[in-house]
């Protein structure tokens, strides 16, 4: 099933949203709210299901959805971590500065503890203060979980995962070395996250959802041209269940926790890095890749970071071309 929050004071008003994202019908008579049914969602979720098949049969009585309406899946949350699934994204960063990888990112996945008590909608905005922080785009794949025990095996974090979305996971990246200088992670350099129109069941994504593991494309426009092209699915050292498991290794963590898997990145079918997709490759799910990707083969990275009135479109198609999520479009402003 595919469920959406309009935006409806703080935490949004829940609703079920067709498979073609065409049609919605309110689900306030299971749970008000998505955290609401994420918090009794042994109960909730079977009820929704009900619902869902009934919109898709045209059996209740629906209105049109707009995407615009909707705020992000959850808009506020009791936790949002992000973690690093894509290695080829990280060796990036630290081959552009000279470093090598450490062997343990192989087997011990990054992550950190991002900002959740206010998300952006998906066609709100990016509120950028100055030009000069080095205003970033990230698409990424997150889940949603209910309550995941502490010490949780990635085997049985699976099962914790109950809904699959996207991401626009902002970032300021000339903020970035000062904050990591410090030795105590990001905060000033991760402002509000943007999560898709709709957070979506695993179930409803059939094949493409195995290995907790999302097997589709990610597209992003960048000012209205092909950006990236990559596919989620590929090159994922880590899948979401074991960043799942690992942000629960020493805490339990609360149901309507959401996980990132950091940015989508694919090595290029040599095995080098990308190329852009003017030249025939997959691209990038963030300007730091290609600014990278230049200072390693130019000495000096040319593509800006985006400014005011610059345009970020990410969303991710089906096998039938028609978008799972919904999209996320924002304008710096």
């Amino acid at each position: 099933m595919k469920l959406a929050s309009l935006k409806s004071g703080r935490d949004g008003r829940l609703v079920v949203v067709s498979h073609d994202l065409t049609r919605y019908c309110a689900a306030d008579n299971i749970a008000p709210t998505l955290q609401a049914a994420l918090d009794d969602w042994e109960n909730c979720a079977p009820r929704l299901e009900a619902l869902y098949t009934d919109v898709e049969h045209q059996a209740v009585p629906c209105e049109r959805f707009h995407e615009r309406e909707a705020a992000s899946p959850l808009p506020r949350a009791y936790q949002w971590a992000d973690g690093s699934a894509y290695i080829n994204h990280v060796e990036l960063v630290r081959k552009a500065r000279g470093a090598e990888v450490p062997e343990s990112f192989y087997s011990d996945p990054l992550m950190y503890q991002g900002g959740s008590d206010a998300f952006l909608a998906p066609r709100e905005p990016i509120p950028l203060a100055d030009e000069n922080w080095g205003c970033d785009f990230e698409g990424e794949i997150c889940v949603i979980t209910d309550d995941v025990p502490q010490g949780v095996s990635s085997a049985d974090a699976a099962g914790h995962i109950k809904l699959v979305m996207i991401c626009n996971d902002v970032s300021l990246r000339k903020l970035i070395p000062g904050e990591l200088a410090k030795g105590f992670g990001f905060l000033q350099s991760k402002p509000p996250t943007a999560f898709s129109p709709v957070a979506v069941t695993p179930d409803e994504l059939g094949e493409a959802w195995a290995d907790a593991r999302l097997h589709l494309p990610l597209h992003i426009d960048y000012n209205g041209e092909p950006f990236g092209r990559t596919h989620a699915g590929e090159d994922a050292t880590f899948s979401l269940a074991d960043l799942v498991a690992h942000a629960a290794k020493t805490r339990p963590l609360g149901a309507g926790t959401i996980i990132g898997s950091g940015t989508v990145s694919n090595k290029d079918e040599d095995g080098s890095p990308g190329r852009p997709v003017a030249d025939g490759g997959r691209g990038y799910s963030c300007i730091a890749e290609i600014r990278m990707i230049e200072t390693i083969r130019d000495g000096e990275a040319k593509t800006r970071f985006m400014r005011k009135g610059d345009t970020v479109k990410i969303e991710v198609p089906g096998e039938d071309g028609k978008s799972v999520f919904g999209s996320i479009e924002q304008e710096v402003a």
